[in-house]
């Protein structure tokens, strides 16, 4: 039976996620923040039966969702995932009564060989998916130009709201963490995530920013999301509520820019003009002025800010 996800708009945008929150599934108030009643400015959400579970919790955790389900409303403009542990994870979540409260899952750890494992289960439902990547097999391009081919399968594509780009795992494949005040781009996943940039993004996917690990470094934080906008990513989990003003609040675009977009998508705009002393080419800017669009309608357009603010998130 196809099971239907109200809150999901026809015409969604990544960028309608903004900032999610991870947690893990077994918090005592999860209805109230899957309802608004706490964390009332969150957008989307992620309950985690994954890495932020112990073993010994999962079942107690999967029957802490299974009584939290019927609770969840129907609240239009938030959105609700739950990361799964496992394929076997997956299918007990499956068969949860009102588990179509849920928007759809992230699915960890993924690679080809756990392919099937996991779309043989969703057929026939129209739950969406955010496979993560995070493996050892991230750092051979042929694996991802394998797996790549794929997702992009004519009954895959559809349900697949973007890729998850897990930079904590893949730095411990290395045995390496981030330092202190350094975005993850001056370490050698920012290699990585070009490498998946360039090889995903061409074929329509979206791609999700890495976490940031530290709490009480803003600054680094917004240097390393101005580098995510460079990159193309769309949107960057927070693990903790503190994080999502920062997140979300750098989403916001640039008056210049919106008015390029907007000039770039007039239907009788000139193949090459200039605005804002920048050359404006509808035929190369086409993609770059939607994501602005986009942005813009999730997040409006951000104040002015002086040199001196430029000069730090420059760094």
């Amino acid at each position: 039976m196809t099971m239907l996800h109200p809150s999901l708009p026809e015409l969604f945008s990544p960028w309608m996620l903004g900032a999610p929150l991870y947690m893990p599934a077994h918090r005592r108030d999860l209805v109230a923040i899957a309802n608004g009643e706490k964390l009332k400015f969150l957008r989307s959400m992620i309950f985690c039966t994954e890495d932020a579970v112990l073993h010994q919790d999962i079942d107690s955790s999967l029957q802490h969702l299974a009584s939290c389900l019927p609770d969840f409303d129907a609240t239009p403009g938030r959105y609700r995932f739950i990361r799964v542990r496992n394929p076997i994870v997956l299918a007990r979540l499956l068969e949860l009564p009102a588990i179509e409260k849920i928007d759809g899952f992230v699915l960890p750890k993924f690679t080809e060989k756990v392919f099937d494992a996991y779309f043989d289960q969703l057929h026939g439902t129209s739950f969406k998916v955010m496979p993560t990547l995070e493996t050892r097999e991230v750092f051979d391009s042929q694996e991802m130009i394998r797996l790549c081919g794929r997702l992009t399968q004519a009954d895959v594509f559809p349900r697949i709201l973007m890729l998850r780009i897990g930079g904590n795992d893949l730095m411990n494949v290395l045995g390496i963490r981030r330092p202190r005040l350094m975005t993850i781009y001056d370490t050698p996943m920012g290699c990585v995530i070009s490498q998946l940039v360039t090889l995903f993004k061409p074929h329509n996917f979206a791609l999700s920013a890495p976490v940031f690990d530290y709490l009480n470094d803003t600054v680094t934080l917004q240097r390393e999301i101005v580098l995510d906008l460079a990159h193309g990513l769309t949107g960057k989990t927070a693990i903790h509520p503190d994080q999502i003003e920062a997140i979300e609040g750098a989403y916001e675009v640039d008056r210049e820019d919106y008015e390029m977009a907007l000039s770039l998508n007039e239907d009788d705009a000139p193949a090459v003009f200039k605005m804002h002393n920048s050359m404006c080419e509808v035929a190369t800017h086409q993609q770059w002025s939607k994501a602005i669009l986009n942005r813009h309608h999730c997040y409006g357009v951000k104040m002015p800010r002086t040199r001196e603010q430029y000069a730090e998130l420059s760094g």
